[in-house]
């Protein structure tokens, strides 16, 4: 029968001795890992979240882009759409689309899991828990507004000069179930895009020793280059956003207020642009 190493006196088992810097156990004799070993392994796990979710709709945004600038027409008159049908037949349209929902969160899942090694809360960590719902409720919708409506006023704009390519935000068939779907969609774009090139990136790029303005722009970059796809006046402007949402989460630590503001936008773009009669939007150039 075996005997308890602590009824003996003792710590850890002969064959493994704790890890100081996070309470795990390895094999006595093996080394701790350096710095450069440390990094190696942080910056190859930024990749590989990054390649599993918006850095990977970052290439196909900017081979988007470089296929309408070399189709032919001006941005100003080619089209791209969101949130659309997937099947003329509505229940098989709404698997669909939660299948859809639901598969784009597991990179959120992954960096979550990612950032709670050694036993630490991922959501309290960036602040994606709910401890402080009203502050956190208002706070979102302040910058909603602080964020949306320069943002509406930009894409006119870009669709005057033509660098921006008409976006129909919601092509779903109607049915009873669409305007909550396009609710969850909101949602699901929220948690994937602030959790991982907000909260994921900044807290991984901090451990790297990254100077703050390098970490603010590398998020507000990559914010802007997966919508590259809608033209040139989408990427400044989801850029703007991308700095304003990176400075405030440097400030604040909390994740939760960007995504009540950035589920508030979509809803208002999706939902709006499914239930807004056509003449309201083609006033502000949407259809």
């Amino acid at each position: 029968m075996d005997r308890s190493a602590t009824a003996a006196g003792g710590g850890p088992d002969d064959g493994a001795r704790a890890d100081g810097a996070g309470g795990r156990e390895r094999p006595t004799g093996t080394p701790a890992p350096g710095d450069r070993a440390v990094a190696r392994r942080l910056t190859a796990e930024i990749w590989i979240v990054l390649g599993l979710s918006l850095g990977k709709s970052a290439v196909y945004a900017v081979v988007s882009l470089v296929a309408k600038l070399t189709a032919g027409p001006p941005l100003a008159e080619q089209t791209t759409t969101l949130n659309p049908s997937r099947s003329p037949r509505p229940y098989l349209d709404l698997t669909y689309q939660l299948l859809s929902i639901g598969f784009a969160l597991l990179p959120v899942a992954l960096a979550l899991y990612l950032l709670s090694a050694h036993g630490r809360s991922a959501v309290r960590r960036i602040g994606l828990d709910g401890a402080r719902p009203w502050r956190d409720l208002g706070v979102g919708v302040g910058l909603a507004a602080l964020i949306g409506i320069p943002g509406l006023g930009l894409y006119v704009v870009g669709r005057a000069i033509g660098i921006t390519v008409e976006v129909q935000a919601a092509a779903l068939n109607a049915a009873w179930w669409t305007v909550p779907v396009l609710i969850l969609a909101a949602l699901q774009n929220a948690l994937l895009e602030e959790v991982i090139a907000v909260g994921y990136l900044m807290e991984r790029l901090r451990e790297l020793r990254w100077g703050t303005p390098a970490i603010i722009a590398a998020s507000a970059l990559l914010r802007g280059s997966y919508h590259l796809y809608q033209g040139w006046g989408a990427f400044v402007g989801n850029v703007v956003m991308g700095v304003v949402f990176a400075e405030y989460y440097r400030r604040r630590r909390r994740v939760m207020p960007l995504v009540v503001a950035h589920t508030t936008i979509d809803v208002v773009a999706f939902v709006g642009y499914a239930l807004l009669p056509d003449a309201w939007l083609e006033a502000i150039g949407v259809t």
